[in-house]
């Protein structure tokens, strides 16, 4: 008898992680590396939040909570939505997970069932098809490229919609690309859905206040209004409180998905940690000035890296409106050579290039659905992105 479960064929671990597991161990072994491969802000949690925490704890906030959320984190983000979403929801309407993916999960595995499709944008976040495959759904790929800015064009989403559509997976500003949608285009792509009213959106808004040039962001369900009875509006405060650690993600939506994810988060992680909670409060309805005074910080570092990246021979490097990751292009870097004698066959090869030759970690795009390109995240220092982006101009010019 085999011990593993069939279900793990259909997915794969997070590649992600991997590069940065991968890079940690290198350096663990006295190599010199540069991990450009996490996507996680290198700022300290503010220490409003922190010590929210410690006031918890001290106070014995240090039980189980009602299995989606406490009434206070709940009202927290109901706040948080109204306040800068318009989107009025009732306690009933928000869940409170254990992070950004956990939301993901209950709402696949609450509403999929074998032969229902999940339409993903390319590039997409790694995490997505495997959690609809993990779920028993069917991942439907609409194509996006360097051509459209990453960005899903209406044309695109009403060819990927069939009668098995059940959800599409709406991610502005991006992972991997930094594509953001702006308020006409969102509303393009809502003017298909409405005419397709058995398609529910998942809105995952999670780089929402990292946004640069005075780009405005607004959710699907604020700008088409129509749909948002069919909109899980998802979010959390991993990537804009630096909180990565704490594991809170929340969402908003109609009452009985809502119902449905809970009952799966009772049979599996059960409450998400109190003393998070008590944080995520402190972060939603405290002081919110920090928010883009670090959105400043991330465009240096985002325009430094562009720049560099975009002066290395065969790579060309589009300017994200939003989060902390660019999605340059290799295509020029295919078919190459390294001074050892490798040929770049793929994107995988060239991040494998980079990090063996000149000890810089990213993630091949085909990772995210989208070759031959690589992901560089810049929630890194400026000296860090300096010498690593310096270090890929050099490998470039050494291929032949």
């Amino acid at each position: 008898m085999t011990l593993l479960s069939k279900t793990l064929d259909r997915i794969k671990p997070s590649p992600t992680m991997a590069v940065t597991a991968k890079a940690a161990e290198l350096k663990a072994a006295g190599h010199d590396v540069i991990g450009l491969g996490a996507g996680e802000p290198d700022f300290d949690t503010p220490d409003h939040i922190k010590g929210a925490a410690i006031a918890a704890i001290n106070a014995g906030d240090t039980k189980y909570t009602k299995v989606d959320g406490t009434p206070a984190c709940k009202a927290a983000v109901i706040e948080k939505f109204k306040r800068e979403n318009n989107l009025s929801f009732e306690a009933n309407q928000i869940t409170i997970n254990s992070g950004g993916k956990h939301t993901i999960y209950n709402a696949m595995m609450a509403t999929l069932n074998p032969g229902d499709e999940v339409i993903i944008p390319t590039p997409y976040w790694v995490s997505y098809p495997d959690i609809v495959l993990l779920a028993g759904g069917t991942p439907v790929f609409a194509h996006a490229s360097i051509a459209t800015n990453f960005k899903m064009t209406p044309e695109t989403l009403e060819a990927a919609i069939t009668p098995k559509t059940k959800w599409l997976i709406f991610n502005s500003p991006s992972n991997p690309s930094g594509a953001a949608y702006t308020a006409a285009e969102t509303k393009a792509l809502g003017e298909v859905l409405k005419r397709h009213e058995h398609v529910w959106v998942f809105a995952d808004d999670i780089y929402e206040h990292i946004t640069y040039e005075g780009f405005t962001f607004k959710t699907i369900a604020q700008v088409v209004p129509e749909i948002a009875h069919r909109t899980l509006t998802m979010n959390g405060v991993a990537k804009a409180y630096a909180m990565t650690g704490w594991r809170i993600g929340y969402a908003g939506g109609d009452a009985t998905l809502i119902k449905a994810m809970a009952k799966v988060q009772s049979q599996s992680t059960s409450n998400p940690s109190s003393i998070s909670q008590a944080a995520t409060v402190a972060a939603l309805t405290g002081v919110q000035d920090f928010l883009a005074e670090r959105a400043a910080v991330f465009q240096t570092r985002r325009d430094l890296v562009v720049d560099m990246l975009n002066a290395a021979d065969g790579i060309t490097c589009p300017v994200p409106e939003g989060a902390f990751y660019v999605y340059p292009s290799i295509q020029e870097c295919i078919g190459k050579q390294t001074p050892s004698g490798k040929r770049i066959e793929t994107d995988g090869d060239f991040v494998t290039y980079i990090l063996e030759e000149y000890g810089v970690a990213a993630v091949q795009g085909e990772a995210f659905g989208l070759s031959p390109h690589f992901r560089v995240s810049y929630a890194t220092s400026t000296e860090a992105l300096t010498e690593a982006c310096s270090r890929i101009q050099d490998a470039c010019a050494k291929l032949k």
